[in-house]
């Protein structure tokens, strides 16, 4: 039998100090076309040695993030190159930006799932429409928005695509909290309770059309 072996790729100090130079840059520490400090300060700054701090400075620049000018410093080219992940541009996201875009997903999700939901994926959404219900019903507004939440998480598992489902779950864990702040009490959950279960059947029915107008419908009420 043959032995096989993995390799396991470790970050150089290096590459540890471009990704914080990275991130001071996203964060607006440094702007386009405005020096950086000089090496001594950068090597206190990081902890580092200053071949670190210069090799960090050549990654950069050979990603199109950083020029450097002989004699002069270097300097910051191209904001517009660094790949934020999306979990910290969604911390920094406006609240109705990150709405509309939960809306275009749910409706999609909604779509998806009638196509290809399972036995045991409808199980698990009449659960959490269950306990939507039940939390409305007796006025518990966090554990209703839970609830919802995981309701319209579990139709996003039901779609069968990977990527929609972890879009989906990026964004409706930023929502929890404006959700506590926008609803004072469980009225809006039970007023679109009929709604929610409409939803439901047309997937369960497999009739994508209908689901992707009912999940509309549901953006429609809630919206106004």
């Amino acid at each position: 039998m043959m032995n096989t072996t993995t390799l396991i790729s470790r970050k150089s100090l290096a590459d540890e100090v471009a990704e914080k130079i990275q991130q001071q840059i996203a964060f607006g520490t440094y702007k386009v076309n405005q020096k950086l400090p000089i090496e001594p300060e950068l090597m206190s700054s990081f902890g580092v040695g200053r071949s670190t701090i210069r090799e960090a400075i050549k990654i950069l620049s050979n990603s199109g993030l950083l020029r450097v000018q002989q004699g002069v410093g270097t300097f910051v080219e191209n904001s517009t190159a660094i790949k934020e992940p999306l979990s910290q541009r969604l911390k920094r996201a406006d609240f109705e930006d990150l709405n509309e875009v939960r809306h275009l997903l749910e409706m999609k999700v909604a779509e998806k799932a009638a196509l290809n939901r399972t036995k045991a994926d409808l199980v698990k959404i009449y659960e959490w429409l269950k306990k939507r219900d039940k939390a409305a019903k007796n006025d518990l507004l966090e554990e209703c928005i839970d609830a919802d939440i995981q309701f319209h998480i579990s139709i996003a598992e039901a779609s069968g695509n990977e990527i929609l489902i972890d879009l989906y779950k990026s964004v409706a864990i930023h929502m929890r909290n404006w959700f506590l702040e926008v609803y004072k009490d469980t009225r809006p959950f039970k007023e679109t309770s009929q709604q929610h279960k409409q939803l439901v059947k047309s997937i369960e029915a497999g009739d994508a059309k209908k689901a992707w107008n009912n999940s509309a419908k549901i953006i429609g009420h809630i919206s106004q």
